[in-house]
């Protein structure tokens, strides 16, 4: 598919966190820019205000390395999934997205790679107090949390209990998460293994 560039030779680059699909920068790119990523498999843009080309993460560090890029229905959008380093916002946020104007993120999946970070943060700052923490340490009990919030769940589901279920459910989430972090699981497999479920 051809690409449509706007009068000024740009188009519009929304990037999301391959892992969690959270929405991490919006940029521009020209038509070298997008060679460039193709080509080098990392991403870079067209810097409106300076007017020369960049590649994310040239001098912070916090590079992208592209896991895919798909194109809008008008061909006038990239969709850009990367693995990202460090943060993707110049003021040091995981996001630029960051600053709510109406409504509230708490019902959304806003929570996903907040809770992500969370998990992280705790796996390589261990604290005596941290619940997470004791889990990390015990991984027989860890275990058996997974174990015990499924049966919780499935026990909810039976009873047709919809409070109940979210909250089974949510630490059925929690706790795996913990040990997807505790063990370094490659979420490209699970998502592989998930992608065969949908043919």
């Amino acid at each position: 598919m051809n690409l449509k560039y706007d009068d000024k030779g740009l188009i519009t680059v929304v990037v999301q966190d391959w892992i969690t699909n959270e929405v991490l920068m919006v940029a521009w790119a020209n038509e070298e820019a997008v060679e460039l990523m193709r080509s080098t498999g990392y991403t870079h843009f067209w810097s409106r205000s300076r007017g020369k080309l960049w590649r994310k993460g040239e001098e912070s560090g916090h590079v992208q390395r592209i896991k895919s890029i798909q194109t809008d229905c008008d061909a006038d959008t990239l969709l850009v999934r990367v693995e990202q380093t460090g943060v993707a916002c110049h003021t040091g946020a995981p996001s630029c997205f960051n600053e709510v104007v109406y409504g509230d993120t708490s019902q959304t999946m806003a929570i996903i790679p907040d809770l992500r970070r969370v998990i992280k943060d705790r796996h390589e700052n261990p604290s005596d107090e941290s619940y997470t923490c004791k889990l990390f340490d015990d991984e027989t009990r860890m275990c058996k949390k997974v174990i015990e919030e499924a049966g919780e769940f499935a026990l909810a589901v039976k009873d047709n209990d919809e409070d109940e279920m979210a909250w089974e459910l949510a630490d059925l989430i929690y706790h795996t998460m913990v040990a997807i972090e505790k063990t370094g699981l490659p979420m490209e497999k699970v998502y592989e293994k998930l992608s065969e479920r949908a043919q």
